[in-house]
């Protein structure tokens, strides 16, 4: 299998090996995916016979629980398979309790920030466009992302809780959501150990957007059997609650920070409250795993839009932990032509600036962007 040299040589690449140190452990085999770690931690009682609030109480007692053993591994460099003779799976555990609060949720689902209500699982379609079946569209060994994730282990899930009118993916996202496979959670697993034997560095969830697929993705990991690195590629949008799920089972976060101010988001994506709601979750994530943020620099939008997003990551994150890919790569797509604005590719003058602002503010983003 062909591998883009800088790939390989990423392996090696001093600053990416500090900037997402458990991101490397785990794809080395040095240390165990994070939803291992959270099938070891014993769940006292069977969820299924709770009521939603006394899950969540549940899942505060077992989230402190596993934050320690996430340190101990940390620590002690427990590798994966120490980790597999040490501790045993339990029955219930924790990935068990945040199974079944997601299902609890898909009732009046607030998977998202839309928090639209919808009983997804008597059939209704959320927000989303989705009731609760998950539409895989394809799966495959991705070599076009970022250098440390290629090859990516990349599964496409059809629907989005957005609706960019620019899509560069708007035929699985917008426009025939449903074309893909319906795939359950054992089916799920599968298709996850069949990327990991092909040689994936990662499990990519992406989309469209894999938010409105929370309840599936976590139960999949329940039938996973393998140690591999689960990755959120996402708009980021999730409430509060979906963070709660996915903190302690992903281990490495890529999400779009698209917009600088929400006025632009309303317009193009058509979304309320975006930066107050991404921040907050990129505040919450980066606490929790490794982090490479995408920010696409749209033509027209670099002082409203590119050069906030810098400044915003630059003031509130770990400089030396995030890594920031500025892409380059925008061209009008789906409804772009429709706003005068952004129907055009980007200048090299606009690129240039965007540049050149991040080296200012001494952000991680030459390495990472190509």
């Amino acid at each position: 299998m062909y591998v883009r040299p800088d790939a390989v040589e990423a392996l090696n690449n001093e600053v990416f090996r500090k900037a997402l140190q458990w991101y490397y452990a785990v794809l080395l085999d040095n240390l165990p995916a994070k939803f291992i770690i959270a099938k070891t931690v014993e769940c006292p009682e069977k969820p299924d016979k709770l009521e939603l609030e006394g899950l969540w109480s549940l899942h505060r007692e077992l989230s402190k629980q596993f934050d320690s053993l996430w340190r101990e591994v940390r620590s002690e460099n427990i590798t994966y398979d120490d980790f597999i003779k040490r501790y045993r799976v339990a029955e219930p555990n924790f990935l068990d309790l945040k199974i079944s609060i997601a299902r609890n949720m898909l009732r009046q689902c607030r998977f998202c920030e839309w928090r639209c209500g919808v009983d997804r699982l008597s059939g209704k379609r959320g927000a989303c466009r989705l009731d609760a079946r998950a539409y895989v569209h394809s799966w495959f060994l991705h070599l076009g992302e970022e250098a440390p994730l290629v090859p990516s282990g990349t599964i496409f899930y059809g629907s989005c809780n957005f609706r960019c009118v620019y899509c560069q993916n708007w035929d699985i996202s917008q426009v025939h959501p449903y074309s893909g496979a319906v795939v359950d959670a054992r089916s799920l697993a599968l298709i996850q150990r069949e990327l990991r034997e092909e040689g994936a560095r990662n499990i990519n969830h992406v989309g469209g957007d894999p938010t409105p697929n929370t309840h599936l993705i976590l139960e999949s990991m329940k039938y996973l059997d393998v140690n591999i690195a689960q990755l959120w590629n996402s708009n980021f949008y999730m409430s509060e609650e979906c963070m709660e799920l996915l903190i302690h089972v992903i281990d490495i976060w890529l999400p779009d920070f698209k917009y600088g101010n929400n006025e632009c988001a309303k317009r193009l994506s058509g979304i309320d409250n975006y930066v107050d709601v991404v921040t907050r979750n990129l505040k919450i994530a980066i606490n929790h795993g490794d982090m490479i943020i995408r920010h696409l620099v749209l033509p027209n939008h670099v002082e409203c839009c590119s050069y906030k997003v810098l400044e915003w990551i630059a003031h509130n994150l770990p400089r030396d932990r995030v890594l920031v890919n500025i892409m380059d790569q925008y061209r009008p797509e789906y409804r772009a032509y429709e706003y005068k604005e952004i129907a055009r590719r980007p200048r090299i003058d606009e690129l240039e600036s965007v540049y050149s602002y991040a080296d200012r503010l001494g952000i991680l983003w030459r390495d990472i962007s190509r």
